[in-house]
């Protein structure tokens, strides 16, 4: 199933998992009109293009190796790490080590849900 805005409890297992390129699976977790959570899965190697998008996001490394690109400065992050990527501002990663990262986005992803919910 896929979550709804505005749903009050998101439950891991309940979640749809999307595909988002090649080695990386999305899951919409809980979000409003004004704010998102996404969980994004990377296979070692997996690319998240580069690319940017009016929304702010803030970026939690929960597992994994990162190699990131934000505004053209290359990072390696690992668990813990944090990145603030502000609206407009050109950015991507490459998957160094398989992990798990935690997107917080403002406003909310229109483009990240299904047609009938967006």
């Amino acid at each position: 199933m896929f979550t709804k805005q505005d749903q009050r409890w998101v439950f891991h297992g309940d979640t749809q998992p999307q595909q988002a390129g090649e080695g990386v699976v999305r899951r919409v977790l809980a979000y409003s009109g004004q704010l998102m959570c996404v969980e994004n899965t990377f296979a070692a190697g997996a690319v998240g293009a580069l690319h940017s998008h009016p929304h702010t996001q803030i970026t939690y490394v929960v597992s994994g190796r990162f190699s990131f690109t934000i505004d053209g400065v290359v990072h390696e992050v690992g668990p813990g790490d944090t990145m603030l990527k502000t609206d407009g501002v050109v950015h991507g990663c490459t998957c160094l080590e398989a992990g798990v990262l935690l997107d917080i986005f403002t406003p909310m992803r229109e483009d990240f849900l299904p047609k009938e919910d967006a």
